[in-house]
């Protein structure tokens, strides 16, 4: 069979999302960073103009850059292969997609940037594989290294909030291990498009940054199994007594799930709604703005209160292209499961997610996320 080659890097967040759909989808590939000259000469052209991981070239030549993309394509392909077909529970699946994927980006880079002693010799050598050969290496990466530290900020990880982020991921490493303690997968015993999103921290950065993934490996053994299991072509499951690889039933939504969402919400919730707020509030002063214009990374800043810290961030669009998968997967619920599903959000303090939209949706053109 023809192989998929992946543009990416181990040290990436975003090509943990691809790379683990990849290995549990029994998709063989090729992985590669993104600097030769083919990838300049023929990927690059096919990407518009941004040039980003992971993305993949098809052995026909068709390019998909983007993590979102790149799982919607295979899940077409292999009839949603991993979205739960009990929807109710494939609700919960793209929401955890949205959390994994925009909602822990905080201390991601908290753990990777604000604790050089520890990460920065790791992440040089990194960095530096990306550079071209006859270049100077050291140097720019450096360069690159100091532009990623100063993005951290930008999410919101500025020393005034270093306790805060470290409490908030402490205790979700907590509740997420006792998930993890009692099933293998967010929802029940096979992989689902949610785990994609949520290895993309995980592993990228929080599973294998020396710092991080020794607070993984020392406090969260079971997430640790969990990030190792999201990375192998098997279910992994041989601790577990109930070896059917089955999701849960909407009717059987866990309790230790439901304190998983309840974790994360104390930080995405407020977030998403003061992003939505202001990123409103820009549209609203772009009223001319093109359809097809390019949707930036982030439109300006936003400030929102979690446990009594103001909390200065990035306002960014893509989280509510993610966001409104999620809210469709809702519409489309029978009342029963919309019951269901109202309930699993009232309990985890995450209801406000079902109303937050921007005023203009976001789609996709030339391998871009474009402003309708």
């Amino acid at each position: 069979m023809d192989k998929t080659t992946l543009y990416g890097s181990s040290l990436s967040l975003y090509t943990g999302r691809a790379r683990s759909y990849l290995i549990k989808a029994g998709i063989p590939y090729e992985e590669t960073i993104p600097n030769s000259a083919h990838f300049l000469n023929t990927v690059l052209p096919q990407m518009g103009g941004r040039q980003s991981i992971p993305t993949i070239e098809l052995a026909s030549g068709e390019v998909i850059r983007d993590g979102a993309a790149i799982l919607e394509h295979f899940e077409l392909l292999s009839d949603n292969r991993f979205s739960p077909k009990a929807k109710a529970v494939n609700v919960l699946s793209l929401l955890f997609d949205v959390i994994g994927s925009e909602g822990l980006l905080r201390p991601a880079m908290h753990y990777r940037w604000n604790f050089p002693d520890h990460n920065d010799d790791f992440l040089q050598f990194h960095f530096e594989t990306f550079i071209p050969q006859g270049m100077n290496k050291r140097e720019m990466a450096t360069k690159r290294m100091n532009q990623m530290r100063s993005a951290g900020q930008a999410f919101g990880a500025v020393p005034d909030t270093y306790e805060l982020i470290e409490n908030l991921y402490t205790d979700l490493l907590i509740v997420l291990n006792e998930h993890f303690a009692q099933y293998p997968y967010l929802l029940g015993s096979n992989p689902s498009i949610g785990d994609f999103g949520l290895i993309a921290p995980m592993f990228g950065h929080l599973g294998r940054d020396p710092k991080p993934l020794s607070i993984m490996q020392s406090k969260a053994i079971n997430v640790f199994r969990w990030v190792e299991r999201m990375n192998r072509p098997d279910a992994d499951i041989g601790e577990f007594t109930d070896q059917a690889q089955v999701y849960f039933d909407a009717d059987n939504i866990p309790s230790s799930l439901v304190r998983v969402l309840k974790q994360i919400a104390i930080d995405f919730v407020p977030e998403s709604q003061a992003a939505c707020k202001a990123i409103n509030l820009w549209l609203e002063q772009q009223s001319s703005l093109p359809s097809g214009t390019i949707v930036e990374r982030g439109v300006g800043m936003c400030t929102f209160e979690v446990n009594g810290q103001m909390i200065n961030a990035l306002a960014q669009p893509y989280r509510f292209y993610l966001l409104e998968r999620f809210q469709q997967a809702y519409q489309t619920l029978n009342e029963n499961d919309q019951s269901v599903i109202d309930l699993v959000l009232a309990k985890s303090h995450m209801t406000a997610l079902l109303d937050l939209s921007l005023d203009r949706k976001i789609g996709r053109e030339n391998n871009r996320e474009v402003w309708l």
